[in-house]
């Protein structure tokens, strides 16, 4: 697998990441680890998770997973600031709760340290410069090698950034979604990464799944929105506001003779900007279409006709 830098520093990470949010949920012990082999064997490095991940399964998975000299191969993101204890989604990125996730974390994972630590979404509830300041604390005590943020829109990301600065910590990277079917991050934030030198890392690249075509013949009983835990999230994307833009990429994809997935999934990978898109595959068969990714490189013609029936969507 190809590698990049995140962003302006001098990490080298694969070009894709592996996601893990259903490890210990809709993803058994036994199936997370297969995926995380397959992953590995074809070169990938990078591997995101968070505290509020399964109720903490998912980091509990990596740690039983990375024992050993593997731990050291592995570029490790994880986030903190939110959780879902009492089943509701809970926003909290206060030094006290960050750092206090973060320690969960190294001790799940049986780690000393992350490799890059984001504060998982913007909290308006807490001052920034105090998010900033568990940031600053955990990257100079050695706990995170690098720090950055997730779901930050241009201008969050840019004041994070400043006040880290002043510490003397750069801001490595933004983890946001951003798909044919989830383009505003182009509004501000990719020209934000190029001037300021922090990487992307795009979740949902295939748009929830929508991309890959998986819910143009109705709703699989086995498909993320026919789960009780991912319903309302998988449906966000689906209807008839996206369906030119999947007819668009299956239409690509029978040209190319790949799967709808791989166009998808190539199209986010090579946008300016883009370190590592996340993807969250479920099996290994699911891994190994989306591996296909590294083989194909979208021909102009394709790409412009894909960001033009995806326009919209900007």
């Amino acid at each position: 697998m190809l590698t990049r830098r995140l962003g302006a520093t001098g990490l080298t990470v694969s070009r894709l990441a592996l996601g893990t949010m259903a490890w210990g949920t809709r993803t058994s012990p036994e199936d997370a680890r297969d995926l995380l082999t397959t992953f590995r064997a074809a070169g990938g490095t990078l591997v995101d998770t968070a505290h509020g991940y399964a109720g903490g399964l998912a980091e509990d998975l990596l740690g039983d997973f990375l024992e050993g000299p593997d731990r050291d191969e592995v570029v490790v993101v994880t986030k903190s600031g939110i959780s879902r204890a009492t089943g509701e989604r809970v926003v909290d990125c206060s030094r006290r709760t960050m750092l206090h996730q973060l320690d969960l974390s190294l001790r799940r994972m049986r780690t000393d340290h992350v490799d890059v630590w984001l504060a998982h979404t913007w909290d308006p509830d807490t001052p920034l410069e105090e998010t900033v300041g568990a940031l600053v604390h955990a990257w100079q005590s050695g706990r995170a090698r690098y720090v950055g943020v997730s779901n930050h829109v241009g201008w969050q990301a840019a004041r994070t950034m400043s006040l880290l600065a002043e510490a003397g910590v750069p801001l490595a990277a933004n983890s946001v979604e951003y798909s044919l079917v989830e383009r505003r991050p182009e509004r501000e934030l990719v020209d934000a990464a190029a001037a300021l030198g922090f990487g992307l890392l795009p979740w949902s690249p295939l748009g929830r799944g929508v991309l890959g075509g998986r819910y143009r013949g109705g709703i699989a009983a086995d498909s993320r929105l026919a789960s009780e835990e991912f319903s309302r999230f998988a449906g966000r994307h689906v209807g008839d506001h996206t369906r030119g833009v999947v007819e668009a990429v299956r239409t690509a994809a029978e040209g190319l003779g790949v799967p709808p997935a791989v166009v998808a999934l190539a199209w986010v990978r090579d946008r300016p900007g883009v370190t590592a898109p996340v993807v969250g595959a479920r099996t290994t068969g699911q891994l190994a279409a989306l591996l296909q990714s590294e083989d194909v490189e979208l021909p102009a013609q394709i790409v412009e006709a894909l960001d033009e029936v995806s326009a919209d969507h900007a």
